[in-house]
């Protein structure tokens, strides 16, 4: 039984308003305890005051009440992956609102949130547990949370050259990406970054992971994927000292010279699906497979 929600979210831009209104309503008819990321509280009450009762706030992993029940995240795939890095190891499952544009994992519609908290409630939902990946290196480049559940991008930084990525899986030498850049996605982050750099679409049980270059400079190398129980160590040279790296929404600039290992976390994230949901209608919708643009 829900009997604690978290909600997670940035802002409730206008047009989204009377679909947030049917939410807050619903929560308050099932009573349930409500604990509200805090600048996503500021910025309801600026806007819309006395929306609802709030039990708490939280701001971060540290402060999160660990026996919430469900984590309700409203915005896109970029705001579900702020709560992915707010939830972490606490196995809280996510849903996800979508209250924006495109989005594999808040994919609840905003026609659909009164069906389908009525079924959460209900109890008629299914858990699917998520693959992340985890970087290590000889300093630690993310301290705080260096894991991710789409992918981890190493991109060029201040310079137009192209930079080089000398890729080993499993201590076997792959290849020396010569491009701007290189993406190693999960199952998961397979329908994100690593699709719009030509990478394949895995479904989200796939045990995989993609290796995927960024306008590489030689045109045969092609995305490559690898069992998830792989181990990928990459070495970087680049003209310039710095280059830019990434774990899903968080970026830092790091020495050029860093060795990174990825590998499989050994924990998961959980995603709340109702029993509707369906992984290849959600991509025939999402990506408009089938419809014909003359129309």
């Amino acid at each position: 039984m829900i009997k604690k929600i978290g909600l997670h979210g940035n802002r409730i831009n206008p047009d989204f308003y009377e679909y947030f209104s049917l939410l807050c309503k619903k929560l308050s008819d099932k009573k349930v305890e409500i604990f509200v990321f805090q600048t996503f509280l500021e910025n309801i009450n600026k806007n819309y005051p006395n929306k609802f009762n709030v039990k708490g706030t939280f701001t971060c992993f540290y402060d999160l009440e660990p026996d919430i029940d469900l984590m309700i995240c409203i915005g896109g795939d970029g705001t579900f992956l702020e709560a992915v890095s707010i939830v972490r190891t606490l196995n809280i499952p996510i849903v996800g609102v979508n209250s924006g544009q495109l989005g594999f994992l808040t994919n609840i519609s905003k026609n659909e949130i009164e069906n389908a908290f009525n079924a959460i409630f209900s109890g008629n939902y299914l858990i699917q547990e998520r693959t992340l990946l985890k970087l290590s290196s000889p300093s630690a480049i993310f301290p705080d949370f260096n894991f991710a559940l789409n992918e981890l991008t190493i991109h060029k930084l201040d310079t137009s050259s192209m930079i080089a990525i000398n890729a080993s899986v499993n201590s076997e030498y792959l290849n020396r990406y010569r491009a701007d850049g290189l993406i190693i996605s999960t199952a998961t982050g397979s329908t994100a970054y690593s699709l719009s750099a030509g990478g394949p679409i895995l479904v989200p049980e796939a045990n995989n992971f993609v290796i995927s270059p960024i306008a590489p400079h030689n045109l045969n190398v092609r995305p490559l994927v690898v069992p998830d129980t792989a181990v990928i160590t990459l070495t970087i040279q680049s003209r310039t000292k710095k280059c830019l790296i990434s774990l899903d929404h968080r970026s830092i600039a790091i020495d050029s010279s860093a060795q990174l290992t990825i590998k499989k976390a050994d924990f998961t994230i959980k995603i709340l699906q109702s029993l509707q949901y369906n992984f290849f209608n959600t991509l025939r919708y999402k990506l408009m497979w089938g419809a014909d643009p003359r129309n």
